[in-house]
């Protein structure tokens, strides 16, 4: 058994050092009109080795590590703790939730622009990621093509803005209508896969409207993408300096007040706070329903679930619907946000950190998933010195995640039923 750790921690030493070593131990150098590749200085390499070290050792006292680790209850101050009631923790969930909006309404006024702005991007990754909560965290379907939902909704908006003059209230609806229309459509093709074929299929699906969007250049602009997106608009106010449309009025002149971009962007992050919450209470709402308790019947036990008479095809179409839906309400926000949008906007990364997201916070946790999106989008903007190895530190979070908490930040809590053994 020795032997066999000290090789298995060898080969983890090893990789560790031939994947890392080119990621950071090598650098790009435009060299005229070519591209060169110079070492890194001693420092990175000094750590690269030190990372293979530390991986080695911990491989080959991994079982000591853990089993060390998991008799010292007493670094959780709650562990031994009896879970809270159902219905008390869903009173006190509700009042937490009751809190954050009230204080999320007030905020924008006390904070600069740049926090206002971030703040509308993380409760546009709070919307993808209570979208796609539906479809891998209730229903237990993997979707790793939920981006190409979003870039429906983004798409749509912009397209119809630029063909036919339409607004950004008129295209809301309309953007999650033709969202959860693709969803749909992806529906049918994967009512009979799961697991690891489901998320090949989803993969395909989001490269092939990455694809559809890069390649039609005649229509979506290819990769020029479309600019000049219309912002929302208050009663036929507009909030730029000048008013662009015939008829309307602009917000500063309506009211009597000096221009300002703030405003702006203060409004586009109370939209994006509204949606957010019909977001969550239609969710919430709907795992109450006979719905969610079909999406979670079909996540634990599909055979089970059919055996009751729960319809397969209806349940999965109307997980992979409705998280479409709520994904085309944040891509039309997306677009209006930015003004631009291209195909590069929605990668396969962007449907990697949703999924993360989802994970990270406890797949079916409403709550836990908010946090997270919180955490993921905000971070990395606090310790921007770091950004060179943000994907590095990313990983290393989620592996951490998966070794010591699987189930998330706050798990979604079930109703256990427990009998006693009978003698």
């Amino acid at each position: 058994m020795a032997a066999h750790n000290v090789k298995h921690a060898l080969f983890c030493a090893v990789v560790t050092l031939v994947v890392a070593y080119p990621i950071l131990g090598l650098n790009l150098v435009a060299q005229g009109t070519r591209v060169g590749l110079e070492g890194a200085d001693a420092s990175t390499i000094i750590i690269i080795f030190l990372a293979s070290v530390a991986v080695f050792a911990f491989q080959l006292y991994r079982d000591t590590i853990m089993a060390s680790l998991s008799k010292a209850p007493r670094l959780n101050p709650l562990a031994g703790r009896e879970p809270m009631p159902q219905a008390r923790r869903v009173k006190l969930e509700s009042w937490v939730l009751t809190g954050i909006i009230v204080l999320a309404l007030f905020w924008p006024f006390f904070v600069s622009r740049g926090s206002v702005d971030l703040a509308t991007l993380v409760l546009i990754y709070v919307m993808l990621a209570l979208g796609l909560n539906v479809v891998v965290g209730l229903a237990g379907l993997l979707d790793l093509g939920y981006v190409a939902f979003y870039a429906v909704g983004a798409y749509t908006f912009a397209l119809l803005s630029q063909y036919m003059g339409i607004s950004f209230w008129m295209a809301l609806p309309l953007g999650a209508l033709f969202a959860a229309l693709f969803g749909l459509v992806l529906g049918f093709p994967v009512l009979r896969l799961r697991g690891d074929y489901l998320a090949i299929v989803t993969l395909g699906f989001g490269e092939i409207i990455r694809i559809l969007l890069n390649n039609w250049t005649a229509v979506t602009g290819g990769p020029n993408g479309i600019g000049g997106i219309p912002e929302p608009t208050l009663f036929g106010m507009e909030f730029g300096r000048r008013v662009k449309e015939e008829g309307n009025t602009s917000f500063h002149d309506t009211f009597g007040i000096a221009y300002s971009g703030e405003h702006k962007v203060i409004f586009l992050y109370l939209i994006a706070l509204v949606l957010a919450v019909i977001t969550a209470l239609v969710i919430r709402r709907l795992m109450r329903m006979p719905v969610g308790r079909a999406w979670e019947a079909l996540r634990e036990d599909e055979i089970a679930a059919r055996s009751l008479g729960l319809s397969r095809t209806a349940v999965k179409l109307s997980a992979f619907t409705i998280g479409a839906f709520f994904a085309g309400f944040a891509g039309t926000v997306f677009a209006s946000k930015q003004g631009f949008i291209s195909p590069e906007s929605f990668v396969f990364l962007e449907s990697a950190i949703i999924l993360a997201i989802v994970v990270l916070g406890g797949m079916g946790s409403q709550l836990g998933v908010i946090l997270a999106a919180i955490a993921v989008t905000i971070l990395p903007e606090l310790a921007r010195e770091f950004s060179d190895y943000r994907m590095l530190v990313f990983g290393a979070a989620m592996v951490l995640m998966m070794v010591w908490r699987p189930q998330g930040l706050m798990p979604m809590r079930r109703t256990h039923i427990e009998l006693k053994r009978q003698e």
